[in-house]
C-alpha cells in the first residue's frame, strides 16, 4: 500500500496543497485556495510598500486547499496519508499573545493591519534596517555575519521594531513574534504557545541573526541598545530551531477532523517556500536553484569545510542546515523578477482599459476586450521584443524596481530605463526589462564566484521559468551557463512533501526523499555564442548605470 504525503506551499496569493505518492513522486491530486482578504486588496497600501495579510485568509485557505485535494484524491487516499509540511513566504512574521495567538485574530485588532502578518515583501521598516546595519558595524560581534553583512527591511527584526514603534496597542499586546511557516504547524499540532514552537532554523538563521556561534539570537543588551521597546522579547522567543527533517507532533484531533485525515498524520517543521523549492529541484552541492516568479531566491548547499568561517558578502544568510540538513545553504535573490515585467504591463494596461470602459460599447463587448487585452498584452510584447535586435538597440534598463535583495541589500534603490530616443518601441523598452533582471541575476552569480562559492550548475523552477522561454534563453545568454527547468510545476509544494516523508519516518533523510519522488527536468537552455558576446558588452553599460545611479537614490539631498 502506497504510503501518501501532503505538501502545502503558501504563496504569496494562495495556497496550494499536493498530495503525493512517497514512492515514486506521483502527485496524485492538488488543489489551490486563494487568499479572499488580500484579494480584495485588503490591509494593504502599496504607495507605502506596506503589505499585510489577515491570518484567517491562511487558515481558511489551508482548509479549503487540503480538502478540495483530498476530495480530487483517489477514494481512500485520506486514510494513507502518514504525513504534511509546509512552506510559507518569509520573513512574514506576526504579534501574538502568550497562548501564540495573532492578534488580528483576537476581536479588538481584527481590522489592524499591524496585528497582522507582515507579508515577505512589506518595505515599511526601511529606517529600522539601517539603525540595525549601523549598530551591527559597531557592536562587538557583528549579528549581520551570517546575513551577508547586510540586514533588510525585508526581514524579522526590522519589521517588528518597525511595528512596536508604530502602534501602542499592538507594542501593548505583543507577547511574541512568530514567522508565518513556525505558526501553521504549530496550529495544526495543537501547540501555539510561543516558548514551545519548533522554530525554523531556515527563518531563524536567515532572516533573524540567529547563529550558533554566539548562543542564538541577538543578545539582549544589543536588541534594548537599538531600542528599548525590545526589552525582554527575546527571552520570549527562542534559541533552539530545527530543521525540515524534524516532526513536530501529530495532527491535533481539531484539525484531524476539520482536514479530513487521521490523527496520525505527523506535522514537519516548516521553512520557506524557495527554500524547500530548492529540495523539490533536488539540489545538489554546488548546484545554484532559481526560483523565479515575481521576484526570485537563489539558493546554493556547500559541504561545511567549503566555507569554513568564510561568509559570503551581501547576500541573504548562509545557515548550517536551513536547505539540506548536514549542508550550509546559502540564498541571495532579487526583490523584483516578474513584477518588472508586471509593472511594464500595467503602465500600458489601465490607461487602455479606461479607454475602454468610456467608451459606448456594449457592456459586454467592453468585457470581452478588456479580458483579451488582459491576457494578450505580455505574449504580445514578448513577440515584439523576440524581434529585437538587443546588438541594435539603445536602451538599458536597471531592474531595481522594488529595490534590491542582493547582492548588498539595499530597498532605497529604484528602476531606470535609459538610452531611450524616439524610435524606442515597447518591443525594446520590453526587452530591456527582461535583460535587466538576467544582468541582476548575473550580479548574483558574479557575487557568489568572487567569494570562492563554485556554481557548478544551474537550474529553475517558478512560474517564469515554466512559461517564458523568451525570458529563460536570455538567462542563459547572460550567464554563459545551461539553465535546466525542472519538471514539476509544483516543486515547492513537492519539497514540502518530501520533507514530510522524512518527518513522518518514510525516508531517513532528504537525499532520499529526492531520489524517489524528484521529477527531473523538463528542458535544457544551452547559452547562444553569439549573443553572450553581445551580453557580455551590456552587461558593461548595466553596470555601469548602476553605478552612476546608486549614489544619487542613496542621498535624498541630490
Amino acid at each position: 500500500m502506497a504510503k501518501y504525503t501532503l505538501g502545502i506551499d503558501y504563496g504569496t496569493d494562495s495556497v496550494r496543497t499536493v498530495i503525493v505518492n512517497t514512492e515514486n513522486g506521483e502527485i496524485v491530486a492538488t488543489a489551490v485556495s486563494e487568499y479572499k482578504r488580500w484579494k480584495q486588496g485588503k490591509y494593504c497600501v502599496p504607495a507605502k510598500n506596506q503589505f499585510r495579510q489577515h491570518p484567517l485568509d491562511y487558515i481558511e485557505s489551508l482548509e479549503e486547499s487540503v480538502k478540495k485535494a483530498l476530495e480530487a484524491a483517489p477514494a481512500g487516499t485520506a486514510e494513507r496519508v502518514v504525513a504534511l509540511s509546509v512552506d510559507t513566504t518569509g520573513s512574514t512574521p506576526v504579534a501574538v499573545d502568550a497562548n501564540g495567538t495573532p492578534l488580528a485574530l483576537l476581536p479588538e485588532f481584527s481590522e489592524n493591519p499591524n496585528a497582522m502578518f507582515v507579508l515577505w515583501k512589506d518595505h515599511t521598516a526601511v529606517a529600522e534596517a539601517d539603525e540595525i546595519n549601523r549598530l551591527c558595524k559597531q557592536w562587538e560581534i557583528d549579528y549581520t555575519k551570517y546575513e551577508g553583512g547586510i540586514y533588510s527591511s525585508e526581514w524579522f527584526w526590522a519589521k517588528i521594531l518597525h511595528v512596536l514603534r508604530e502602534d501602542e496597542k499592538v507594542r501593548k499586546a505583543a507577547y511574541s513574534w512568530v514567522e508565518h511557516c513556525d505558526w501553521i504547524p504549530a496550529l495544526l499540532v495543537g501547540q501555539t504557545k510561543p516558548e514551545k514552537i519548533f522554530r525554523s532554523r531556515c527563518a531563524a538563521g536567515h532572516k533573524a541573526m540567529w547563529a550558533e556561534e554566539w548562543g542564538g539570537l541577538p543578545s539582549e543588551k544589543f536588541l534594548t541598545t537599538l531600542d528599548p521597546l525590545l526589552a525582554g522579547l527575546r527571552d520570549r522567543l527562542y534559541n533552539q530551531t530545527y530543521t525540515v527533517d524534524v516532526k513536530v507532533g501529530n495532527l491535533s484531533p481539531e484539525w484531524a477532523n476539520r482536514l479530513g485525515l487521521p490523527a496520525t498524520v505527523a506535522v514537519g517543521v516548516g521553512a520557506f517556500d524557495a527554500h524547500l523549492g530548492a529540495v523539490g529541484a533536488e539540489i545538489k552541492p554546488y548546484q545554484l536553484v532559481k526560483v523565479i516568479g515575481t521576484s526570485t531566491c537563489d539558493m546554493i548547499t556547500v559541504p561545511d569545510p567549503d566555507v569554513d568561517q568564510k561568509t559570503v558578502r551581501g547576500i541573504c544568510g548562509q545557515v548550517n542546515g536551513s536547505i539540506i540538513p548536514g549542508l550550509i545553504g546559502l540564498e541571495a535573490g532579487q526583490s523584483a523578477f516578474g513584477d518588472v515585467y508586471a509593472w511594464f504591463k500595467k503602465l500600458i494596461f489601465e490607461p487602455a482599459v479606461a479607454i475602454i470602459e468610456s467608451s459606448p460599447l456594449e457592456s459586454s463587448t467592453k468585457n470581452m476586450i478588456i479580458q483579451q487585452l488582459d491576457q494578450q498584452l505580455i505574449p504580445h510584447l514578448t513577440k515584439l521584443a523576440e524581434q529585437v535586435d538587443p546588438a541594435e538597440s539603445t536602451v538599458v534598463a536597471l531592474d531595481w524596481l522594488n529595490g534590491r535583495r542582493t547582492p548588498d541589500a539595499n530597498q532605497l534603490l529604484k528602476g531606470a530605463i535609459a538610452g531611450l530616443s524616439l524610435g524606442s518601441s515597447a518591443g525594446m523598452v520590453f526587452r530591456a526589462l527582461i535583460e535587466a533582471t538576467a544582468f541582476g541575476a548575473k550580479t548574483i552569480v558574479d557575487r557568489f564566484i568572487s567569494e570562492g562559492v563554485k556554481i557548478e550548475s544551474v537550474s529553475a523552477i517558478g512560474g517564469v521559468a515554466k512559461k517564458s522561454p523568451l525570458v529563460m534563453q536570455i538567462l542563459a545568454d547572460v550567464l554563459n551557463m545551461p539553465i535546466h527547468v525542472v519538471e514539476s510545476d509544483q516543486a515547492c509544494a513537492l519539497g514540502s512533501a518530501m520533507a514530510a516523508a522524512v518527518a513522518g519516518g518514510v525516508f531517513q533523510s532528504l537525499q532520499q526523499a529526492q531520489q524517489s519522488m524528484g521529477s527531473g527536468y523538463e528542458t535544457t537552455y544551452q547559452p547562444n555564442p553569439m549573443q553572450v558576446e553581445v551580453y557580455q558588452k551590456l552587461y558593461k553599460k548595466y553596470s555601469l548605470l548602476c553605478q552612476l545611479l546608486e549614489p544619487h537614490y542613496n542621498n535624498s539631498e541630490l
